[in-house]
């Protein structure tokens, strides 16, 4: 049986960035992957949804402009588009295994426990002073009659042509961000949603905002709905539900995802888990000594986004390398729909203190401004929640929305306050980070 210094399962993006700072040392790591190299974000998530939503946004926001200086909107090409992304994103989990390979020792398969300190893969055992289970999370699949007729954002990320009719289930980041996308080139969207509202990640008042410029291109929604079966008919598919059907040409399942764990067989260990993930101490450790958990499969309130699972990796090396022997400690976290328009929020939701006189929310809209005015931008609305003259929360709706909350995470993350920034930053004029200054106390 050989052993290693480290071994980590998998090569997502918390795996990733800590195999690159161990290939600065002189430990003995064993890298396992069953997947694709590099994991989601970079393969079937993040990077490509964002490059493809950079054509789609040229799309909509033309379309906003016609009239206004625009006479013929853009129009998606989504065969040219699809032709440009695999090209540039078929080459990485190769790539990306070539580059751990330099440092280390891989395997190509799907690890499992033995034991708590024993893993198997390919037929081989492998013991380590530190395992880190960084395997992430996968798509979920309705389990409904016809749900082989179900794809996931997985298969609609790589699809070479674009069908006529597709419905989506579900209506979180996914639902909504490839809706937008697969819309923008033309395609007939239903979703269904299961709940009376999407994204409850953001403010109620966002959410209906957001609904409503999707409508108004079209998109339909069916909100309280279940799916009950998929159908293959000879015209396509029938979408079964307990509010009557929906005929598609393409079904996507976007109802969630769940903890990627069925194949670690941690039934043979002492390793605690339920639905949301597994479950780490302040130290990312297991229930199990020396065993460790980073990235999308650990069961925690924080967001699972890419910055944060290299946070954890960032953080997780430090502390086996004794670098650091202090508990996790989060930053303020910033998180944002790419929808059209945007919606974006970091730090306390202002849903969350209505009511609390402990509180101050402002809501400023900025379609006044000439960079909004200018994009016809009708919609933009920034949310402030204030503690003691202390910015502690930030959200916004608008066609840039991501860009615009990034302007607020240093003061609520930094405890900046109004003076201090003023006699500090001066931004550029006229975007939303000059107004910057006016908006704090």
């Amino acid at each position: 049986m050989k052993k290693y210094d480290d071994i980590l399962i998998g090569s997502g993006p918390a795996a990733y960035k800590m195999a690159n700072l161990l290939a600065k040392t002189d430990r003995k790591v064993l890298v396992i992957e069953g997947f694709e190299y590099g994991g989601t974000c970079p393969n079937y998530g993040c990077e490509p949804k964002i490059f493809l939503e950079g054509a789609a946004r040229t799309v909509l926001q033309s379309q906003q402009l016609l009239g206004r200086g625009i006479s013929q909107p853009a129009k998606l090409d989504w065969e040219a588009l699809m032709q440009t992304k695999l090209k540039r994103f078929d080459p990485w989990p190769g790539e990306t295994r070539d580059i751990i390979k330099k440092s280390y020792d891989i395997e190509d398969g799907y690890a499992s426990f033995v034991d708590n300190h024993t893993i198997t893969v390919n037929g081989h055992q492998y013991r380590a002073d530190h395992i880190i289970i960084a395997t992430g999370q996968t798509p979920n699949i309705l389990d409904i009659p016809g749900k082989e007729y179900l794809y996931t954002s997985y298969d609609l990320l790589s699809l070479k042509e674009l069908p006529q009719r597709i419905t989506i289930i579900g209506a979180g980041f996914v639902g909504l961000e490839l809706a937008t996308l697969v819309a923008a080139a033309g395609a007939e969207v239903t979703i269904v949603v299961h709940s009376d509202r999407v994204l409850r990640e953001f403010t109620k008042a966002e959410d209906e905002v957001l609904v409503n410029a999707m409508k108004q291109r079209g998109i339909k929604f069916s909100f309280n709905t279940d799916t009950q079966k998929v159908s293959q008919r000879k015209d396509g598919l029938l979408v079964i539900t307990n509010h009557g059907e929906v005929q598609a040409d393409y079904v996507l399942d976007a109802t969630g995802r769940h903890p990627n764990i069925e194949k670690l067989a941690l039934e043979n260990t002492d390793i605690e888990y339920d639905r949301h993930g597994i479950n780490v101490d302040d130290h990312l450790m297991t229930t199990v000594d020396g065993v460790y958990a980073i990235g999308d499969v650990v069961n925690r309130k924080q967001p699972k986004l890419t910055p944060v699972a290299e946070f954890e990796g960032q953080y997780l090396f430090d502390y086996l390398t004794g670098k650091t022997d202090q508990d996790i400690v989060y930053p303020t976290i910033g998180q944002a729909a790419f929808t059209f328009p945007e919606v974006a929020r970091a730090g306390v939701n202002p849903d969350d203190v209505t009511g609390d006189s402990q509180y101050q929310v402002k809501t400023v809209s900025l379609k006044y401004g000439s960079l909004y005015a200018g994009q016809n931008d009708q919609i933009s609305t920034l949310t402030l929640v204030f503690k003691d003259q202390q910015l502690v929360g930030a959200s916004e709706i608008g066609d840039y929305a991501a860009d615009d909350i990034n302007n607020f995470l240093p003061i609520i993350g930094l405890k900046i306050n109004g003076d201090e920034y003023r006699q500090k930053v001066m931004a550029i004029y006229p975007t939303l980070g000059d107004k910057v200054a006016g908006l704090l106390p």
